[in-house]
């Protein structure tokens, strides 16, 4: 598969490109765990089929000690017995606020007040944020059926 045009050779969606990895650094340098910040861009490109985020984020968490029995069971956390209660709080808003448009009145309160328990008010707004740009890269790719399969950790920065 062939990606329908070159995102980053582009100069409009290169520049597009540059800022959205400026928050995104915004959001790397945060108080929230870093292990939490690619669980949660892992699980969101999974519920959005982004192909080249979930390349991506599966290579670089692993690449920074994540281990292989984590990151497979993302897709099924709530199952799963190897996620802390942070974590799963988290991987919770990520879903809820990837599937907005799937339950009319947005995220719930109660996801809301799950994450609240586990994290402090920069760390929820880290992780607001890094919802919000993960859902954008997910989309920008998705649309352009960007391929995967051929990324390098670290290779973004």
């Amino acid at each position: 598969m062939d990606a329908r045009f070159d995102f980053l050779g582009n100069p409009v969606t290169a520049k597009l490109m540059k800022h959205l990895a400026s928050a995104g650094k915004v959001v790397a340098e945060s108080t929230l765990p870093a292990a939490t910040q690619q669980l949660v861009a892992l699980r969101a490109s999974q519920i959005n089929g982004c192909a080249v985020c979930t390349d991506m984020h599966t290579k670089d968490a692993a690449h920074a000690g994540e281990t292989s029995l984590r990151l497979n069971l993302v897709a099924t956390w709530r199952e799963a017995k190897v996620f802390t209660d942070a974590e799963r709080a988290a991987l919770d808003l990520a879903e809820q606020g990837t599937r907005i448009a799937d339950a009319a009145g947005g995220v719930p309160d109660e996801v809301w007040a799950g994450a609240a328990q586990h994290y402090d008010e920069d760390q929820l707004a880290a992780l607001v944020s890094l919802i919000a740009l993960i859902n954008a890269a997910n989309r920008i790719n998705v649309i352009n059926r960007q391929p995967a399969g051929d990324y390098r950790p670290g290779q973004w920065g």
